[in-house]
């Protein structure tokens, strides 16, 4: 298969996810739907949480998506002896000059991998906030701006409980997606397998650029313009509703969440093809743009009921456009439909 030369590839959102599918898809195996919602998140100003045991290449997903794209990376390995400053910056005195010198952090990055972010303390956590949120970050007094785009990809596992810090609501509500990263089934393993076999040095270095800046300019420009009806709109609006009053659920998803779920649909739709949103665009994203957000009830834990659980009762329960009662089903987490 010939790589895509950045220059060739389509102005749009379908030739930028294209491209960069196909090229992270020669060290990637099984993980397209990851590739496909960064992709969303992408072009629509999102932040990504991935969550996974150890060992299914939450990091590396990150990184060959960002060579791809051609977005400037750095990865910061988060621990509970992480400083804010060792994320943001800090002024270093010269002894040369005679002078402090502002020293830029890593986040100064077009995508900033936080590698295990639930290691670092909420001290260190909140110190992305401004950045995830405001797209600038303020050092000893003085405000400045991030590169664009800019975009933060935090990992996590979720079987360590020992030495780590749960993300606080605020936090997770800024990540617009959160994707789980799973197990491979047998016949992706051994895919695994074999194309590691053929070649040892398989890996992040292997991928290239094959998205141009303007392309990425170009994609996002089509996604604000895609057309969302009304009754798409109503869907979203409900879904989220539905949320906030569901007896499982002690808060709901925020109006962060109906932003995300109109952005993130567009996208969705667009690089898909489609000039126009629909309801299977919500369906397919309702579990990652809901189930981080949602805190449920004392009840609800301690009877094991899990957010994935509460956001396909919601997908079960509110009607899409155009459906007669009882006619639909619940859509999984990761269904690409």
């Amino acid at each position: 298969m010939s790589r895509n030369d950045p220059a060739d590839v389509e102005l749009t959102p379908s030739g930028v996810y294209d491209a960069i599918r196909d090229e992270t898809g020669r060290v990637l195996v099984g993980n397209e739907t990851v590739i496909e919602r960064l992709t969303i998140a992408l072009l629509t100003r999102g932040h990504v949480l991935l969550e996974g045991v150890p060992g299914v290449a939450k990091t590396t997903i990150a990184t060959l998506f960002a060579r791809a794209s051609g977005l400037s990376h750095r990865r910061i390995q988060m621990t509970p002896d992480i400083l804010p400053a060792d994320i943001t910056g800090t002024h270093v005195y010269r002894e040369n000059i005679g002078e402090f010198e502002l020293t830029r952090g890593p986040v100064f990055t077009n995508l900033v991998v936080a590698d295990e972010i639930n290691r670092a303390t909420p001290k260190t956590q909140a110190a992305l906030l401004e950045a995830m949120q405001e797209r600038h970050v303020t050092i000893e007094g003085k405000t400045l701006a991030l590169p664009t785009p800019f975009m933060v990809v935090a990992t996590q596992n979720p079987v360590e409980m020992e030495g780590v810090f749960e993300l606080p609501e605020a936090q997770r509500d800024r990540f617009q997606l959160k994707l789980t990263v799973s197990l491979p089934d047998r016949e992706v393993e051994r895919e695994l397998l074999e194309r590691f076999d053929t070649d040892p040095e398989l890996g992040p270095e292997t991928i290239e650029q094959v998205v141009a800046p303007n392309a990425l300019l170009a994609a996002r420009e089509t996604v604000a313009d895609v057309h969302v009806s009304e009754p798409v709109k109503s869907y979203v609006l409900d879904l989220v509703a539905a949320s906030r009053t569901h007896p499982d659920v002690s808060h709901g998803a925020s109006p962060r969440a109906t932003l995300a779920f109109l952005n993130a649909t567009k996208a969705r739709a667009a690089i898909h093809g489609r000039e126009y949103v629909i309801p299977d665009d919500a369906k397919a994203l309702a579990q990652p743009i809901l189930a981080h957000r949602l805190v449920l009830s004392t009840d609800a834990e301690l009877s094991d009921v899990v957010a994935t659980d509460v956001v396909a009762d919601l997908l079960e329960s509110v009607d899409p456009p155009g459906a007669e009662p009882d006619e639909h089903a619940p859509v999984g987490a990761d269904d690409p439909a």
